[in-house]
């Protein structure tokens, strides 16, 4: 089992999560998060003034999958979050090494579904 997290732009995350359905992902997490990278923020005016906005507003997604869909998953993320300019994102792919479904006590890949 892997563990998928994504840090992509707010407005990307429909197209992720119909991709992700159209691959056979059942449930995700989202976290609404702030961050900067190589963006380092940005300087907005409101009513005359220039301030600096050092975190940008992202979204976290996470999901816990078999093996066997981590590759889809992935490209699935990285086409669908894709604009080409700076701040699309980051994925990171971890080891899982057991899951359990709370309600039921089953373990493992028989928790994720």
């Amino acid at each position: 089992m892997k563990k998928i997290e994504a840090i992509i732009k707010p407005f990307k995350l429909d197209d992720v999560r119909e991709g992700l359905s159209a691959v056979g992902v059942s449930g995700l997490t989202i976290t609404e998060i702030k961050g900067f990278g190589r963006q380092k923020g940005h300087t907005e005016l409101y009513r005359g003034a220039e301030y600096k906005v050092d975190f940008l507003p992202k979204i976290k997604i996470e999901i816990v999958l078999s093996d066997d869909l981590v590759d889809q998953a992935v490209e699935v993320i990285t086409e669908a979050a894709r604009t080409g300019k700076i701040g699309d994102g980051k994925i990171f792919v971890y080891n899982v090494e057991q899951a359990i479904r709370i309600r039921t006590g089953e373990q493992n890949e028989e928790a994720l579904t």
